[in-house]
């Protein structure tokens, strides 16, 4: 039995939820989200409230209870406060440049790095701070860790993308004999 899925979902005034069939669209002031479900599990939307139940006893019913009124709640709230990672580039000569649907990164290889940013995220850069956000938690997620992704920071300096709130355990270099 699910804990989460158990629990019904409040509705935020000024957000509509709409089930058809195994869509579900989320409308809000900030946006459209719209994903598609299994037919295991069943949504009833009543007033303000959405509730999940298992409609079919299928071994991965138990399972997806949960994660799909993650989903829903995730989606609920992106529609009315915009998801956001941040990410600090550490390192001498590391800088960030976005032009309109690309980000240019040099990150000390021999050529810069071309990133394209995905529709439905806004990318800003401060001072070394990138600022992804965006109403798809997916989606702010999954770029920000692509980014962190191209150059990981090491151990030693500490240098290389990571996010903002990450704590890097730092290592002893060599000791002079």
């Amino acid at each position: 039995m699910s804990r989460i899925g158990k629990k019904p979902i409040t509705l935020v005034s000024g957000t509509l939820l709409t089930v058809s069939g195994n869509t579900v669209k989320v409308k809000g002031p900030l946006g459209e989200l719209s994903r598609d479900f299994r037919p295991d599990i069943g949504i009833a939307v009543s007033e303000n409230t959405v509730t999940l139940s298992v409609a079919k006893q299928t071994p991965q019913a138990p399972a997806l209870w949960g994660t799909y009124a993650s989903h829903i709640s995730n989606m609920i709230k992106g529609v009315n406060k915009a998801y956001e990672k941040r990410l600090v580039i550490e390192g001498i000569g590391f800088k960030v440049d976005v032009k309109v649907t690309d980000m240019v990164l040099s990150l000390g290889f021999s050529h810069p790095v071309k990133v394209s940013i995905p529709k439905g995220l806004a990318v800003k850069v401060e001072k070394g701070v990138i600022t992804i956000s965006g109403i798809d938690k997916e989606l702010v997620g999954q770029f920000a860790a692509s980014i962190r992704s191209l150059k990981k920071p090491e151990p030693y300096k500490g240098k290389g993308i990571r996010y903002e709130n990450e704590v890097i355990r730092r290592k002893e270099g060599k000791k002079a004999a």
